[in-house]
């Protein structure tokens, strides 16, 4: 039983869910008893309610921990604990957008992952992360050195190799089965340098979007996955809209959030939105291929720095590449020339696409290419960017996988694919005998482009 008065006892709001903005500059945010004061109060109310045990692994933590305390509630749980289940949260925010009834305007006020946010960064401030939790999380730095002509060799070599990859395991702690991104020195950037000249002269404007866009590559889409980066290009070509790559590009942000790094987020936003918003100013929309870094601009970063108005200018002017297309397709400016079908398709939804609350606009942009059937599965695949590659949780994160693989492959579908080429590798390396395609990869077969 609850150990909140009856009063407090009572349905959830109906009212939308909003976010209030973060206060990270406040003496108060990382104040050990303040903090502490409030994970109690969270963690009492999500032990009341046990919603979401089904999700990550934050919440059976938790659950388990009450449960075997020796009073049987939060104030019963060691302090250790507490921190079990920070470490656990991702901020996937499935919790806050699908399953929290007291989410403000509830006047519970319960925000879950910005309350994981807050401890991960006194975590960080206080200096009780990991070097190797670091070094994941400075994708710029990691991919710069990797990406050298002769090193990217070696370090892919070393990534597919055995021995290689158990040594790094005992050595940093990054598990030997946990699938690691391959790294390229021909970044897409650099594949793509000619869109820096693009004008957008011809753009032609179509329902909200202004039919000219600005491609954020991404730090997976440049060094990791460029493929991806050409295949957007080409299938936005081909429907008249004109591209450019903005002149400076560094990592969005959201992996030195993750680890509490807000320093870092600082330091990145100050790269990437002046610039950015310059080119709002001159008529240009923006798009990113991983929903991650799209919910960076839109979401997190308007909530860090509200009162910042170039923020708020990129925020609006950002969009996840399938809910821009799928808006000129509703405007009568997405063409449907397709030349070959792409059957059925199994599609992962990822966390940070579904908390946009943009509908599933990868599946029906798919579903236009004639005798195409695509199954959306909206079930999380415990990646996350880190969590998955860590020794400590990358069990973890195969189980939270795993009714995803199930589903994928009872499917027997023609292709797997997600927006999240993390989830996606994932995803498949769990299943028997299934590859995974980027949907905008899919669609550009689709044109026959």
């Amino acid at each position: 039983m609850s150990s909140k008065p009856p009063e407090q006892q009572r349905e959830g709001s109906l009212d939308a869910p909003t976010r209030h903005p973060i206060d990270w500059k406040s003496p108060d945010f990382t104040d050990e008893t303040a903090l502490f004061g409030e994970l109690e109060r969270v963690f009492d109310i999500c032990h009341g309610c046990r919603r979401c045990f089904s999700l990550c692994n934050s919440f059976p933590t938790l659950f388990d921990a009450v449960d075997e305390s020796d009073t049987g509630e939060v104030d019963g749980m060691p302090r250790k604990a507490y921190w079990e289940v920070v470490d656990h949260c991702y901020l996937c925010d499935m919790c806050y957008m699908t399953k929290c009834p007291y989410v403000p305007p509830h006047p519970w006020n319960v925000d879950f992952p910005h309350l994981m946010l807050r401890a991960k960064v006194a975590k960080f401030n206080s200096g009780k992360v990991s070097t190797r939790d670091k070094i994941l999380s400075a994708t710029d730095t990691v991919g710069s050195l990797a990406g050298i002509p002769v090193v990217v060799q070696a370090v892919n070599a070393a990534n597919r190799n055995t021995t290689a990859r158990k040594l790094l395991e005992n050595v940093l702690g990054v598990h030997a089965q946990a699938p690691v991104p391959q790294y390229h020195s021909n970044t897409a950037r650099k594949r793509l340098a000619s869109l820096r000249d693009e004008s957008g002269d011809t753009a032609q404007a179509a329902g909200a979007t202004r039919g000219r866009a600005v491609l954020f590559t991404t730090c997976y889409g440049n060094r990791n996955l460029p493929e991806m980066a050409e295949d957007l290009v080409a299938v936005f070509k081909h429907n008249d809209i004109p591209l450019r790559l903005a002149d400076t590009e560094k990592c969005c942000g959201m992996p030195k959030l993750e680890l509490g790094d807000l320093g870092a987020v600082e330091k990145a936003k100050n790269i990437n939105v002046p610039v950015l918003a310059a080119l709002v100013d001159e008529g240009w929309d923006i798009v990113a291929p991983v929903p991650s870094c799209v919910l960076m601009f839109k979401q997190e970063l308007p909530l860090l720095f509200p009162d910042d108005e170039q923020v708020k200018k990129v925020a609006a002017a950002m969009w996840d590449p399938f809910n821009y297309l799928m808006a000129r397709h509703k405007a009568g400016q997405l063409k449907t020339d397709f030349t070959k079908a792409l059957g059925k398709i199994a599609y992962q939804v990822p966390c940070h696409l579904r908390v946009q609350n943009i509908g599933l606009k990868t599946r029906d942009v798919l579903q236009l290419v004639p005798d195409t059937q695509v199954e959306a599965i909206e079930r999380c695949s415990g990646h996350d960017g880190t969590y998955a590659v860590k020794k400590e949780f990358h069990e973890v994160s195969r189980k939270i996988a795993q009714p995803v693989v199930r589903r994928v492959e009872n499917a027997k579908a023609d292709h797997f694919t997600s927006d999240c080429p993390m989830a996606a590798e994932q995803i498949a390396i769990g299943s028997k005998d299934v590859q995974a395609s980027h949907p905008m990869s899919l669609l550009r077969q689709a044109y026959g482009i």
